[in-house]
């Protein structure tokens, strides 16, 4: 290879480690600061809650939440249990009736979708009157009994939107639920964490967010995407708002065990991320330099990283690269610092979000099966790509008594 074409790789190898070291180090700085924040003071309960499930065809999962839901440490006066049966074809409502739910039936074929669930939801909240705030838990959902008094305290200090720590139910069911526990040990818990620490939103998950109603009057929910808690905390993030992260409540869901359920779920789930990534991010970071708005440009470094089996990947062949390369003399200083060091960001990263997944020693034995799951992710690339629609991503149930 003539020294022409060993320096033009090189060049092309110390370029391609850029974007790969900037969401490294990003991730790095998020698990630096990744730390629990001193927890509100308690307050005598007094807001008034409605609690909302979003529920399609949740026949078999549905009452299980709601006598959870029905049995949070608050008083039963203060606060209701709302299940919107959307364009149900089972026997959801019912059985969620029987549980000791107030429901509402939606039928709306041509809007289907977990955003347009909540809209529906939270608008007759508003218009009937007795609620001051709202809870969103999902269908395949336990609370912990503090959720809603750890919401209440935050909303009387002041904050307007809050999400509750997401954790994963059935973390032995298999590997893949396994390695999700610890996965959203670092997507939910370390990066929140760090969020709250400085001052930035920590995001919406979907599940176990909260929202006053004056807030939701404010900047009304219209996010309907496949990704609609994403897209409404940039709703909110434009408008002013940030989502405050309370890591002493915990909303545990159920994750898909088996292969064909989790590659469904997930081709959607990122496909609709990436979507919103192409659409939002130009706009999002136009607006943080404008305003220097920290929130608003870390919202856009959010949307902007990958997904960390992809980033690792990456990183992982980079970095084997770089240092063969600085050994036989076809690679230099810059490359090789640009790929290391990014290699010991994502460690650090991987590192600190074990810590504080609470999984323990067994997250060490659910990281045994990344490369499987690497593998297993690389091979939904190949396949032809489909466009994420609009309606509703639901789990595939395991099998109860």
């Amino acid at each position: 290879m003539s020294a022409a074409a060993v320096r033009a790789l090189d060049v092309a190898c110390t370029v391609l480690a850029l974007p790969v070291f900037l969401a490294s180090g990003y991730l790095a700085l998020l698990a630096a600061f990744a730390r629990r924040t001193a927890s509100v003071a308690a307050i005598a309960p007094r807001i008034r809650f409605d609690v909302v499930v979003p529920a399609h065809d949740e026949e078999a999962a549905i009452a299980e939440t709601v006598r959870s839901l029905l049995g949070l440490a608050y008083p039963r006066s203060l606060y209701r249990v709302l299940v919107v049966a959307d364009n149900c074809s089972d026997r959801t409502a019912e059985v969620a009736a029987q549980a000791g739910a107030q429901v509402l039936v939606r039928h709306d074929p041509a809007h289907r979708g977990k955003g347009h669930a909540l809209a529906y939801a939270f608008e007759h909240v508003l218009a009937d009157g007795f609620a001051e705030a709202v809870v969103v838990v999902d269908a395949d959902t336990v609370a912990d009994p503090g959720l809603l008094s750890a919401f209440g305290a935050r909303f009387a200090a002041g904050a307007g939107a809050v999400q509750a720590r997401y954790g994963v139910r059935n973390p032995d069911a298999s590997w893949r639920t396994g390695l999700m526990a610890l996965a959203l040990g670092l997507f939910h818990v370390e990066r929140s964490m760090a969020r709250e620490r400085l001052g930035l939103s920590c995001g919406l998950r979907g599940n176990g967010m909260g929202f006053t109603c004056d807030l939701l009057r404010q900047v009304p929910h219209r996010a309907c995407s496949i990704v609609e808690d994403v897209e409404y905390g940039i709703t909110l993030g434009r408008a002013g708002h940030r989502v405050h992260y309370v890591s002493e409540a915990r909303v545990l869901g159920e994750m898909p065990a088996s292969a064909s359920a989790a590659r469904s779920q997930r081709r959607r789930w990122e496909g609709g991320r990436f979507a919103l990534a192409r659409t939002q991010v130009p706009a999002l970071l136009r607006q943080a330099i404008a305003r220097r708005d920290p929130v608003l440009l870390d919202l856009a470094m959010e949307l902007m990283v990958p997904p960390l089996a992809y980033l690792a990947t990456a990183c992982l062949a980079g970095t084997l690269w770089s240092v063969v390369a600085f050994r036989y003399g076809a690679g230099g200083w810059p490359a090789l610092v640009l790929w290391t060091s990014s290699a010991a960001g994502l460690l650090l990263y991987v590192a600190r979000g074990w810590a504080l997944s609470g999984v323990g020693a067994r997250g060490l034995r659910y990281l045994a099966w990344a490369p499987l799951y690497v593998l297993w992710k690389a091979s939904m690339l190949f396949e032809r790509s489909r466009p994420a629609d609009e309606g509703w991503v639901r789990t595939a149930r395991e099998a109860r008594p």
